[in-house]
């Protein structure tokens, strides 16, 4: 039994998964639709609710206030009636005759005609005279009609009742007047209910003062503390009940109007507008969910489709077509598909040749190359690393590099217990470390290792054999033989022109003399800017280049270059675009400086684009920076140089359209913008120009 429920429980098991992108739309479909639905009704359902319970609220107290009014109006057609009766000749002429049984007969008739009047009474000079209707304590009502006023409120200790009263005066007899009075009972209340509609009830005040408390008793306390009303929902009598005190024009509560309205009058409608909110949340979150599962087909087909595809591309098979299809953002997807697989064509054709071309350089290069793993064992040995350790390729694979190269010890440690360079990478990026390595029985090489950082498992450290100084050497003589070289060509120039021009002098036309005078101007051009960047040279090299700071303006240093540098131009036919803002913010440092910067960037220019070809010149403004570049047709610098251009002594290639220089320019223009705190950088535009950009920060942001 056990294992039973251990299966079911293994098979019901919910995987994600394994579960398809359909079922994941379908469930969050009505997940959002069921939340939505059910907060949407639960707050509908509320405020239904609370609707009902202000509506129930509202009539209940709109029904107070009608019957309070209807006590009012009651209050003034009692006076009416009074002074009606007041005004009536016959009751005048029966109190001056001394007719007290008649006067009581005369008061039956007058009451009996009216429904709206329960007693009435005459008094003269004080005395009661004669009365008709209900019972009454004539002697607490005309108390309270002295206190009052005309029109009155009473509640007698003897009466049974509150009442409501009005007093007037005969006019030809002031010493009597006549007293009308209406009971606030349960007749009166019956009046008020066919009125307002709602159930009332009229409370004498005594009586709730001295009765036991109740349900209503603290909605009664509520209206009187008021002083106007008071409404509340009691829930142990499923009704709706507001109370408004009645108070004597002297301040005395006299009775408490009740209005009543069962609860399930509200609650009854509220139910029903529920039960049709609910009905139609229900059949709302049904189509809903119906949509979201015909869409979910609709969507999933296609990525069901691409999913496929993208296995298939994982496995290798770059031959596989892309679907195309479904929505926006699946066609979207398929089509990035498609160009991330003719990418990934056209990035393995490219991995294999730069493979091959990385193989071959490695093989063709001068230093010795190898690579290690991460235990710094050897993965990979060049031919030439081999010939320098002396070693055969296929043996080294799989040793220690230490064992290989057997660099000396000192004080009885090896470097690769204390100081290697591979490990010294792996945490600064890069290190170099000079070893004495033992390549032989009494042979030994010193060694310049020069090691990158961990990648993907493989670290590649470059080995140089600097056993003898030969190199320092050879790089002074050549540094030397360039500058005897650059020196002599140009003078040797100079002084055939200058020959050519002595002895052709009468002979030669005003053409050759110009073409001869212009091969000077160029040598001397020339051999000044190869002194100058010599001098310039030499003072970056001793730390004796200052620069000035200043607010320089970017038109007048390209300016001033464009004039020293015209003459260059000109011997070449090439012209120059300058194309720079009106409005350039000004840079802080040293004007000249930046003239020469310009000068050499022109001149490397002039002697690396072809003859009749333009140059050009221009800026932008950053957020706190300033770009100027220069730009010429040129062929650019090849690939892999990158900023090592701007390296000392480092020459251009070796067709070069003019004479190769010291391969100094570069160098100052860099030190020059460096001491700026700018940035100089090359490119290739996409109009297959070659660009030199600068970057100096604007005034004020250095």
């Amino acid at each position: 039994m056990l294992d039973t429920l251990t299966r079911l429980t293994t098979t019901l098991r919910f995987d994600p998964a394994k579960t398809s992108l359909t079922w994941w739309l379908a469930v969050s479909q009505v997940t959002v639709v069921l939340l939505v639905a059910g907060g949407v009704s639960f707050y509908a359902i509320g405020r239904l609710h609370d609707l009902a319970d202000e509506r129930g609220k509202s009539r209940v107290e709109l029904a107070g206030a009608m019957a309070r009014e209807d006590l009012r109006r009651m209050s003034e057609d009692a006076l009416t009636q009074a002074r009606v009766l007041a005004d009536r000749p016959t009751l005048e002429r029966l109190l001056a005759d001394n007719h007290p049984e008649q006067t009581a007969l005369f008061l039956r008739r007058f009451c009996e005609a009216d429904i709206t009047i329960d007693a009435c009474a005459v008094f003269d000079a004080g005395k009661l005279i004669a009365e008709a209707g209900a019972p009454v304590p004539w002697i607490d009502v005309a108390a309270a009609n002295t206190e009052q006023g005309a029109s009155f409120l009473a509640l007698p200790a003897q009466a049974s009742a509150p009442m409501l009263g009005a007093a007037a005066t005969l006019t030809a007899r002031p010493t009597a007047k006549v007293l009308i009075v209406r009971l606030l009972n349960d007749k009166l209340a019956a009046t008020l209910t066919r009125q307002v509609g709602l159930s009332v009830q009229l409370v004498n005040y005594r009586t709730f003062a001295s009765a036991p408390v109740d349900a209503l008793t603290a909605l009664h306390t509520a209206g009187l503390a008021d002083g106007n009303s008071a409404v509340q929902r009691i829930n142990s009598l499923d009704l709706y009940a507001a109370s408004f005190p009645v108070f004597a024009s002297t301040g005395e509560a006299i009775a408490l109007i009740e209005v009543q309205l069962p609860a399930e009058e509200i609650d009854s409608s509220a139910r029903r507008l529920i039960r049709h909110l609910l009905v139609t949340a229900l059949i709302l979150a049904v189509l809903a969910v119906l949509a979201g599962v015909i869409l979910g087909q609709y969507v999933t087909g296609p990525v069901q489709a691409l999913t496929a595809a993208a296995v298939r591309l994982g496995a290798g098979d770059f031959s596989t077509s892309i679907p195309s299809g479904g929505a926006a953002e699946v066609g979207a997807l398929a089509r990035t598909m498609e160009d991330m697989r003719r990418n990934l064509v056209d990035l393995t054709g490219t991995l294999r040749r730069r493979e091959a071309e990385a193989q071959a350089v490695l093989a063709g290069i001068v230093e010795g190359v190898y690579a290690v793993d991460k235990n710094r064992t050897i993965r990979y040995l060049n031919p030439q690393a081999a010939r320098l350790l002396k070693v055969d390729p296929a043996q080294a694979v799989g040793r220690f590099c230490g064992d290989l190269l057997r660099p000396r010890a000192e004080a009885g440690v090896r470097p690769c217990e204390s100081r290697c360079p591979i490990l010294q990478a792996r945490v600064e990026g890069t290190a170099r470390a000079v070893e004495h390595l033992q390549t032989g029985e009494r042979d030994s090489r010193t060694a310049l290792i020069t090691s990158s950082s961990l990648v993907d498992g493989l670290q590649v450290q470059v080995i140089r054999d600097e056993t003898e100084l030969e190199a320092v050497r050879r790089a002074r003589d050549s540094v030397l033989a360039n500058i005897s070289h650059e020196f002599r060509t140009p003078l040797a120039a100079q002084l055939a022109s200058i020959e050519l021009l002595r002895d052709g002098m009468a002979s030669m036309s005003a053409a050759e003399r110009a073409d001869l005078v212009l091969s000077l101007e160029r040598g001397t051009l020339r051999l000044t800017r190869l002194i100058d960047n010599l001098l310039e040279s030499v003072r970056i090299e001793s730390g004796q280049l200052g620069i000035r700071r200043q607010s320089v303006e970017l038109a007048e240093v390209v300016e001033d270059a464009t004039a020293l540098i015209g003459s260059l131009l000109k011997l070449r036919r090439q012209s120059l675009e300058v194309s720079l803002p009106r409005e350039l913010p000004l840079v802080s440092g040293d004007k000249t400086r930046l003239t020469q910067v310009f000068v050499n960037l022109l001149a490397n220019a002039n002697k690396f684009a072809p003859e009749g070809s333009v140059l050009r010149i221009g800026a932008a403004c950053g957020a706190d920076t300033l770009t100027t570049w220069v730009e010429d047709e040129g062929p650019g610098v090849l690939e892999g140089e990158g900023n090592a251009i701007f390296e000392r002594f480092r020459r251009g290639a070796e067709e070069e359209p003019e004479p190769g220089g010291l391969g100094l320019g570069l160098w100052i223009v860099k030190s020059i913008v460096d001491r700026h705190g700018g940035t100089v950088t090359v490119t290739r535009t996409a109009e297959d120009r070659t660009r030199f950009s600068i970057t100096l920060p604007q005034e004020g942001h250095a």
